[in-house]
């Protein structure tokens, strides 16, 4: 376990401070835990904003260079235990020693750790700490992919993380249903924070405008491009989504398939085949890690997230706020994400003629397109700009600390939250 101080300092501008509420005193010290340290990509701004309400920030997560550029901001200490994602009985119970070493020395006032395995050492660790405050951040279900034994281990490490913690916050209202007919939790302990999502979107980065990857990948602007963000894996609906491509492009031959992620080498990742299949298409463009996929969401027509499993996918938010449609499952967490007809089009997952067909109605019918398009840049704006988001977790965090109990809680204006803790 070591120590990792910020080196190349990303500093938190003052009006951060100012537009969360902080006088930038430090008040009380989080650590914020997760497994892999390329989860760590989607945390900056929630660190951001818990230092800007002057909160002491720490973040836990296994070794990686992700993890250290994800703390590149003022006030933030990253530390590092090794933790695997599959399970391994000796080194998991080697981890949750470290992390309760760790917890023990830094007794920070308030946890929140997620993703499975951080999940469940984290909170187990922290519940043998008596931390102040523990938090569950259920982000998604990796039990709804896995089978048999597997899956039963998976539900009770969930089970046990929430019995663990005081609240487990659920990333989206179908999260939460979901959560709540797995018996994770009880109706009580599961919350919903406003409309779900982690981190909202960035609405001035992530908009509409005029984008140089076209040419940079040498397609033409007249050619329909569909758009793919995020880790390339079987879970992701990536084998899926190859099968519906070869569906449209025996109607739409000068399509593209713009691929924006790379290859996670997770347990479900894709096979030697799919891989080859990808690198070698002249129709699919693979771009690999990007560090801003921005002008990405610009070169697309349409964005498809055929996921088998979601929490609130991150990458609908950043189309939408694009002004791009979606074409995403009705899995737990990605139908919440998508206003049927109206932002984009949902379709059962698994059916790559679903997908092709939907593709195929939004390539045909740009009318169609420009009508999405607007609404959901509207939708994104209004209900899931990161500041509104941020800002209501920030207080609902604040609200943790400084109260006893849920009718405390709604007594200071947490009518936002859909279900509250009974006590602390």
């Amino acid at each position: 376990m070591r120590s990792v101080a910020a080196g190349s300092v990303r500093k938190m501008p003052r009006s951060s401070a100012e537009e969360f509420g902080g006088d930038c005193h430090e008040k009380h010290h989080i650590l914020v835990g997760v497994t892999s340290a390329q989860t760590c990509l989607v945390l900056p701004d929630r660190l951001m904003a818990l230092r800007g309400t002057g909160f002491r920030v720490s973040l836990l997560s296994a070794p990686g260079s992700l993890a250290s550029q994800a703390t590149q901001i003022e006030g933030v200490t990253a530390y590092t235990v090794p933790m695997g994602r599959s399970i391994s009985p000796i080194a998991d119970i080697a981890a949750l020693f470290r992390i309760w070493r760790l917890l023990r020395r830094l007794m920070p006032d308030i946890v929140e750790f997620s993703t499975p395995k951080a999940g469940l050492l984290g909170c187990v660790a922290a519940w043998l700490c008596r931390i102040r405050v523990r938090v569950y951040f259920l982000r998604g279900l990796k039990l709804e992919t896995s089978t048999g034994f597997k899956r039963r281990i998976l539900l009770w490490a969930e089970q046990v993380a929430s019995f663990c913690s005081h609240v487990t916050l659920c990333n989206s209202r179908s999260l939460r249903e979901r959560a709540l007919e797995l018996r994770i939790a009880p109706s009580s302990k599961l919350v919903l924070l406003g409309e779900g999502s982690s981190n909202g979107v960035d609405v001035t980065r992530f908009s509409p405008g005029a984008s140089e990857v076209r040419r940079q990948f040498g397609i033409s602007s007249a050619a329909p491009v569909i758009g793919f963000v995020g880790r390339l894996t079987a879970d992701k609906g990536v084998p899926e989504l190859l099968e519906a491509f070869a569906r449209i492009l025996r109607e739409r031959p000068d399509a593209y398939l713009l691929l924006v992620g790379w290859f996670d080498a997770a347990e479900d990742a894709l096979g030697h085949e799919l891989r080859r299949r990808i690198e070698g298409h002249p129709r699919i463009v693979h771009t690999g890690y990007v560090k801003s996929s921005a002008p990405f969401y610009r070169a697309m027509d349409l964005l498809v997230l055929p996921s088998w499993r979601e929490g609130f996918p991150n990458v609908v938010l950043e189309a939408a706020a694009s002004g791009i449609p979606v074409v995403a499952a009705t899995c737990t967490g990605a139908r919440d994400a998508v206003i049927p007809e109206v932002t984009g089009l949902l379709v059962p997952p698994g059916y790559p003629e679903a997908i092709s067909e939907a593709a195929l109605r939004l390539m045909g019918d740009s009318e169609l397109r420009r009508r999405m398009s607007e609404s959901a840049r509207r939708w994104a704006v209004d209900h899931y700009d990161n500041r509104r988001v941020m800002k209501r977790a920030v207080r609902f965090y604040e609200r943790l600390l400084n109260s006893t109990s849920a009718t405390a809680l709604v007594k200071e204006g947490a009518e936002e939250t859909t279900g509250l803790p009974e006590s602390l």
